[in-house]
């Protein structure tokens, strides 16, 4: 993955260009402008480039963008060219729907083992991968050098998983638990709040 400081919006968007880009190569185009991508995708022609620009990518005057130039740069700013992957902590209906997704081995991402507290779940086989107890998180990601953690317990255990896992060594946690973690500066949270999303997306319909 690029170590280019890349701000958090942009972040955001460069996804989103990658699988129009994608959609774009497949039929055909080999040339790209930002006032064609931001027409389709109802942005600003200069803020699509400035995203571009940030990535890494330059255009050429009257020509654009070369759409496997640019899709190659996004890859790499990503990281979808670069195969990370992660342990999820709880196996309960959230976490048993990420292990079942298969798009994230697309963007750089995959779920390798999952643990559980349950004796009911623990040693069974879901979507492929075994669930192990909670007890050899540590050891096994050491061993296997794993540095993203996901995070799908209740609010209440998730602070001592996020514990577990920075003294196993992880440096990236996926938190789906609706708490603020407490972890170390040189260890990176990406909070997904689901139902503050669903407040949001509430509030906006009813304006």
């Amino acid at each position: 993955m690029t170590t280019i400081k890349i701000p958090e919006p942009t972040l955001r968007r460069l996804p989103m260009y990658y699988q129009f880009l994608k959609r774009q190569k497949k039929e055909g185009r080999e040339f790209i402008s930002c006032t064609h991508i931001s027409n389709d995708l109802n942005l600003i022609p200069v803020q699509v480039r400035k995203d571009l620009q940030n990535a890494g990518a330059v255009g050429k005057p009257k020509v654009g963008y070369e759409v496997d130039t640019l899709i190659s740069i996004i890859e790499g700013t990503l990281g979808y060219n670069n195969l990370n992957e992660a342990f999820l902590v709880g196996m309960g209906n959230l976490g048993q729907a990420l292990s079942a997704h298969k798009e994230f081995e697309k963007c750089g991402m995959e779920i390798i083992a999952t643990f559980d507290t349950s004796p009911l779940k623990i040693g069974r086989d879901y979507f492929g991968k075994r669930v192990f107890p909670l007890n050899k998180f540590k050891n096994l990601s050491q061993r296997m050098n794993i540095k993203i953690g996901i995070i799908t317990t209740p609010a209440k255990n998730a602070q001592e998983i996020a514990d577990l896992m920075v003294d196993a060594g992880i440096k990236g946690i996926w938190n789906f638990a609706p708490v603020h973690l407490n972890v170390p500066d040189d260890v990176t949270v990406q909070n997904e709040n689901l139902a503050t999303s669903l407040s949001v997306l509430l509030n906006k319909m009813s304006q």
